[in-house]
């Protein structure tokens, strides 16, 4: 063969450009949506949003609702729904709360304890989708009422009649375990920081911001973590495929109903983890607790990209949207506006994500 037939291009092969391959990440919303927050309340907010203490002030709610969009992300792209995850936070905060404050277990066998417990009611959330056939949004639509009406029977049981079982910061106080999941973290480091004058203090001198909430690191590695395994390992590529096409999935040996049930669990754990972390804070659990966090973790994860349909998503994306959940729900306490204007612009958020993420999709892949 000649030199100048091998050289000749295959026509069969497209190269693509930078941009394009740019648009094509289910992330690019996001990121948008969270440079739009950022010059929106850069405009109209007090410029206090944007210190080191306003930044942690608007990360705290996002990191706690992170952790669970990005569970849901991943449930999502896998093609499945979970719309009881706001009640599993109720739900395994009273699980939590017993272990430490009725049975008065140490934390290195209640933190385990609550995460298998939550992992096994996320096993028969998805089980009972697999085996029945049922849609996802059917069956974890109906956990939603009983997971929450189990954590409002349960908390009167446990504590005699009360909606609230408190004791739970003296139960754990002196506990090593208790710093990796309540409080802030390098606190030493800031007091330093102050000393130096580059973090800013009261009167006292104690530095006006005394650590990294726990949380926000725990939505940093957990979104590291999933972006990694969605990217990087054969288990992402099961699912993209599980929630792409399930049949030809399957057919190409992919253990299917395995990762879709074992995604159920990790949703159930990443409820569970943001129990654990905010029942130590407050010191108590109830019966409200994470309520309409499914919600909100939906919307998260569609903000950064994730499709209902499946087989399309970003853990990254999931991040950036409770970025955006957080600058909203905390930065209108900075403007003049009125509270009562966050649902309407979460909604909109919303919406115009799901136009954007839709448009650009068709745009590049050529889909009508």
């Amino acid at each position: 063969m000649s030199d100048t037939s091998q050289n000749v291009a295959d026509e069969r092969l497209k190269s693509e450009s930078f941009l394009a391959k740019l648009m094509k990440r289910p992330e690019l919303g996001a990121i948008a949506g969270v440079i739009l927050v950022v010059i929106f309340f850069g405009l109209t907010a007090d410029g206090s949003m944007f210190s080191l203490s306003g930044f942690m002030n608007f990360m705290t709610p996002a990191s706690q609702l992170g952790i669970l969009a990005i569970g849901a992300a991943l449930l999502m792209i896998g093609g499945e729904f979970d719309l009881s995850i706001g009640s599993m936070v109720a739900f395994a905060g009273l699980f939590f709360g017993v272990c430490v404050v009725t049975w008065g277990l140490p934390l290195v066998f209640a933190i385990p304890l609550t995460f298998l417990f939550a992992a096994f009611v996320g096993g028969i959330n998805g089980t009972i989708c697999i085996r029945s056939g049922l849609p996802s949004f059917i069956v974890t639509l109906a956990f939603l009422f009983i997971l929450r009406g189990l954590s409002l029977v349960g908390l009167k049981m446990a504590t005699g009649g009360s909606t609230q079982l408190r004791g739970v910061r003296d139960a754990v106080e002196n506990d090593w375990l208790a710093p990796l999941f309540s409080g802030d973290a390098f606190p030493g480091l800031f007091t330093w920081l102050a000393e130096i004058g580059l973090v800013a203090t009261f009167k006292n001198g104690s530095p006006k911001v005394p650590g990294i909430p726990v949380e926000i690191l725990w939505f940093i590695v957990i979104a590291l973590l999933a972006t990694y395994v969605l990217l990087r390992t054969p288990a992402g590529n099961w699912i993209f495929a599980s929630g792409g096409d399930r049949n030809a999935a399957s057919n190409s040996g992919v253990p299917v109903d395995r990762v879709k049930i074992s995604l159920f669990m990790l949703t159930a754990c990443c409820a569970a983890l943001v129990a654990i972390i905010t029942v130590m804070d407050s010191g108590s659990t109830d019966a409200r607790r994470g309520f309409q966090k499914e919600f909100e973790a939906i919307i998260a994860a569609v903000i950064g990209g994730c499709l209902l349909t499946g087989g399309y998503g970003s853990a990254i994306g999931a991040f950036f949207g409770s970025i955006i959940f957080g600058m909203v729900v905390i930065g209108l306490t900075y403007t003049d506006f009125d509270q009562d204007w966050f649902q309407v612009f979460l909604g909109g958020m919303l919406l115009i994500a799901v136009l954007f993420n839709n448009a650009i999709r068709k745009r590049v892949t050529g889909e009508r």
